[in-house]
């Protein structure tokens, strides 16, 4: 396996579920995290929370769906580490109504940060990524999710950005391979984080997994030998049965 130490993560939506629990496991594994989220300060707050002493973590803002937000934030982690190793695209949102009342604005919204953000990040990181690890090439992270592989009412928005962020992974896979980047595609089921429990009080979190053990299959893609790459992976909770 891999060592992750001395590598550079930038992880967009790190403030908060499972962005949060991304940082703390690579950082734990030795790597240097920069936590990216729309909202800074609560980027800031996981990062001195996980390096009190600030040695090894950057908290910025980023607006991931904004070209020139995408390029300064890789501009800002390879300035302050020296390099970009890891990206993980995990920033995400979501809109639950039907389609008849679906605004062109929330489609825009969710579109534009679970698909567009992605594409940003990981064009204004390739040129840094293609010489991370060391030479060897970097690694790119996409945070996918059942809903990319079925569908459920009132969430078309959500739908079409997780399949079209799957596909683009599987694309991205197939052309970065052939310069050293890896990418990996992370089809997730339902996580105790505030993106699904804050927004369906009914939900059962003892049906929900903790997002940590989706963190720590990241943190085992990423340790692979040189010569392997996982394309997709899919995390399950036990009880919760959508997929499959």
């Amino acid at each position: 396996m891999t060592s992750l130490a001395q590598r550079t993560a930038l992880i967009t939506g790190a403030g908060s579920g499972l962005g949060a629990a991304i940082a703390r496991n690579l950082f734990n594994a030795g790597a240097r995290v920069v936590l990216a989220d729309l909202l800074p300060d609560k980027a800031k707050t996981i990062a001195s929370q996980i390096d009190p002493e600030g040695q090894r973590t950057l908290a910025l803002g980023c607006d991931v769906s904004q070209p020139e937000a995408a390029q300064a934030a890789v501009r800002r982690t390879t300035e302050h580490f020296g390099g970009l190793d890891v990206l993980v695209n995990n920033a995400g949102t979501d809109v639950t109504i039907d389609l008849e009342h679906l605004s062109i604005e929330d489609w825009d919204r969710v579109l534009s940060t679970n698909l567009r953000g992605p594409f940003l990040l990981s064009k204004a990181a390739l040129a840094a990524l293609r010489q991370g690890d060391g030479g060897r090439g970097g690694h790119i992270v996409n945070i996918a999710s059942t809903a990319a592989r079925r569908a459920w009412a009132n969430a078309s928005a959500y739908h079409a950005s997780k399949w079209g962020l799957l596909g683009f992974s599987h694309a991205m896979h197939a052309e970065a391979r052939a310069y050293g980047v890896k990418v990996t595609a992370v089809v997730c089921g339902g996580m105790r984080t505030p993106f699904l429990l804050e927004r369906f009080r009914d939900l059962d979190p003892g049906l929900l997994q903790d997002p940590a053990n989706v963190a720590e299959t990241i943190r085992f893609v990423l340790s692979l030998p040189a010569e392997s790459v996982v394309a997709e992976v899919t995390v399950l909770p036990m009880r919760e049965t959508s997929w499959p």
